[in-house]
């Protein structure tokens, strides 16, 4: 994936005003994201806006008009949802060049879209009524997503995560000395979690539900926001994101999720037993997320020992753990 490195705050800002036909008054807030470039803009009007500039190569054009299809849907079904701003042309993708002022580099395009602003803070259930309340907005907001596909976004599936393992390992981004065991535990693991997924629905759904990723609003209650990695799988990746902690300690937590998701939408409660395959699953996954921005300066002032033997270590041995609790849990 290409870097940020041509997109300035006031790029971003000059950007904005001219597709959305707007006077800002130059505030310019960046907000923290390894993969995009999140800004906080202010109208001249008083007006708040999240400016969301894509990270190139990393999604196409048309996966991202799915994320905000799915987010126009949502709205539209009056589920709570930040949707993405329509510009002066009435879409909501918008792209801009930035050219290197010391002509070393070729322009570099960024797409990009505003959003309204809203605050809150991140969900924290505090009772069952909270989870089953939660539950339901899931549910609605896959009764939305069953009604069309996304063909532009990733489908969440064994083959998916086997590409992620295929990606680290020809990179040779693992190191040497982890190498084989990491080869390992990923190819068995992968292989004796198949026959799960085998017939699995799979609808549009979020892809990231975890409760950072949830705003709570004293005026509008949950508002589900982030809708970067949406994509096709099974409705139960956006449930296990909130558990507290393994499937088999978090039985209560799934009852009342499932109260309120049932009510609006059905669920193949077979599915249940994909929860500690996708926690599997997701730690490969976020593994290659991080891989891809190694050359970013944040990135590494945030993770200074990603890829060092001690890293790798680490990873490898959560991955075996995870793969016990698989086992375990196929024996059952």
């Amino acid at each position: 994936m290409s870097s940020f490195e041509l997109l300035s705050p006031d790029a971003a800002l000059g950007a904005a005003e001219r597709a959305y036909a707007i006077s800002l008054d130059g505030t310019v807030d960046a907000y923290p994201s390894y993969v995009n470039r999140v800004y906080g803009l202010r109208g001249d009007d008083g007006a708040r806006y999240v400016a969301k500039f894509y990270r190139p190569g990393r999604w196409t054009r048309d996966a991202i008009l799915d994320e905000h299809r799915f987010l126009l849907d949502c709205t539209q079904a009056e589920i709570p949802v930040i949707a993405p701003l329509a510009g002066a042309n009435g879409e909501t993708l918008h792209a801009v060049s930035v050219a290197d002022d010391a002509g070393g580099d070729s322009p570099q395009t960024f797409l990009f879209t505003l959003f309204p602003r809203f605050g809150g803070r991140a969900f924290e259930p505090e009772s069952d009524e909270d989870l089953e309340r939660l539950g339901g907005i899931l549910g609605r907001c896959h009764a939305v997503g069953s009604q069309r596909e996304a063909v532009g976004r990733v489908v969440l599936g064994r083959e998916l995560t086997r590409s992620f393992v295929t990606e680290l390992l020809d990179g040779a981004l693992v190191h040497p000395e982890c190498r084989d065991d990491f080869s390992q535990v990923c190819g068995e693991t992968l292989e004796a979690i198949g026959p799960l997924f085998e017939g699995m629905k799979r609808i549009r759904i979020h892809g990231d539900c975890h409760r950072a990723n949830i705003l709570v609003r004293p005026d509008t209650g949950l508002v589900l926001i982030d809708f970067d990695d949406m994509m096709s799988g099974p409705a139960v990746q956006d449930l296990w994101l909130i558990l507290p902690g393994y499937a088999s300690d978090s039985g209560r937590e799934i009852e009342l999720l499932l109260e309120g998701y049932e009510r609006f939408a059905q669920f193949d409660r077979g599915t249940l037993a994909l929860i500690e395959p996708l926690r599997f699953m997701r730690m490969i996954y976020f593994l290659a997320w991080q891989a891809r921005q190694r050359a970013d300066y944040w990135f590494n002032q945030t993770y200074p020992d990603w890829g060092t033997e001690a890293f790798w270590i680490k990873e490898t041995e959560d991955l075996r753990v995870q793969a016990e609790v698989i086992r375990a849990g196929l024996k059952d």
